[in-house]
């Protein structure tokens, strides 16, 4: 049951203990991982099969986390795109021309997977050639996450040009998120036909929007891009922060499952949503930075917002903090094995 134990808590079937893998958890907290770091830019790293999938596996040979997630960028598609961009540290993806306009949207070339990110597909065999027990998460951005990135040329904090462009010429935003779907479907099939058994959307920043912008410019792509990748028979996930306010809504994306921040305990979003859809999370990955019998704690407190233990899978609700101890950590996922064990599971 190992290798099925995460898949089969995302269709909310019967598990033997309560699965559990964390954001973030190949990268930036693991010594691995920063000697790469210092002798590689992260390009590099992810445009590479070999050195993407050793930091894929190096949380595998620490932890008995339930999968690996390839390491990767969720910028890593805007290349296929004709985007030029880099990755600046201490950033994240710069777009070096932002997109303003409906001449900006058409100027992106025809994005194709297997021509512009094959070196992702090859990522996810290696790991598999050499991880038999545990399956790999495969990811993308989501819709709003990415065009914010490319209309504003970087992170941003308020998303004003992102908001302009909704606001002042919504058929061009809906044009461009268009596009970004047609791009992810495409991506994320690559990872599935390279053997990733799930599939998570990261669209970190949806809470952005409100829910009648979100409902009239998100929500039926996403329903569009679910359900295109549905014949891939692979569990889906559906990730974004500040949400909750959203919740309602992110249960009709067609997603197999919806990430839940911490913001949000899960017995709340459980009742606003019903028992229809498995949840993720959503220990707040500051509690990681405490001591342990906290640590242990506050888990305990996110494992008892889902009493019978069904359709959960554990994780942070949001990435591994860079100064996080690596045995906080494994005690974490031995906590959550040992907790979930004991529990009557559908």
């Amino acid at each position: 049951m190992r290798r099925d134990r995460l898949p089969r808590a995302l269709r909310g079937e019967t598990t033997d203990t309560t699965p559990v893998w964390l954001m973030r958890q190949a990268g930036r907290h693991l010594p691995g991982y920063r000697k790469l770091r210092a002798a590689h830019p992260i390009l590099e790293i992810a445009r590479d099969p070999e050195l993407a999938a050793a930091v894929t596996l190096e949380p595998l040979q620490r932890y008995d986390v339930d999968a690996g997630v390839v390491f990767a960028d969720i910028s890593l598609p805007f290349a296929g795109l004709g985007v030029e961009f880099s990755i600046d540290p201490g950033l994240g993806p710069v777009v070096r021309h932002p997109i303003r306009s409906r001449e900006d949207v058409d100027r992106l070339t025809e994005f194709d997977a297997r021509a512009s990110v094959p070196f992702v597909g090859r990522a996810i065999e290696r790991f598999l050639e050499r991880e038999a027990d545990r399956p790999i998460i495969g990811f993308a951005g989501g819709p709003f996450t990415l065009a914010s990135y490319l209309v504003e040329g970087g992170p941003s904090r308020d998303h004003a040009a992102t908001k302009r462009l909704l606001y002042g010429d919504p058929g061009t935003f809906d044009r461009l998120v268009s596009r970004l779907v047609s791009m992810t479907v495409d991506y994320l099939r690559l990872q599935a036909e390279s053997g990733a058994a799930v599939l998570q959307l990261f669209d970190t920043w949806a809470g952005a929007l409100g829910p009648a912008a979100f409902e009239r410019h998100l929500l039926g792509p996403l329903q569009t891009l679910f359900d295109q990748l549905r014949p891939l028979h692979r569990p889906t996930i559906y990730f974004s922060t500040g949400s909750s306010h959203l919740v309602e809504l992110l249960g009709k994306t067609g997603a197999d499952a919806l990430g839940v921040d911490w913001r949000e305990p899960l017995g709340r979003v459980r009742r606003r949503l019903g028992n229809r859809m498995p949840l993720q999370g959503n220990l707040d990955p500051g509690a990681l930075l405490g001591t342990e019998d906290a640590m242990l704690r506050e888990a305990r407190a996110v494992l008892d917002e889902v009493p019978d233990g069904s359709s959960h899978v554990f994780n942070l609700g949001h990435g591994v903090l860079p100064e996080t101890d690596p045995d906080r950590v494994r005690a974490l996922v031995e906590f959550v094995h040992a907790s979930g064990s004991g529990r009557e599971r559908r």
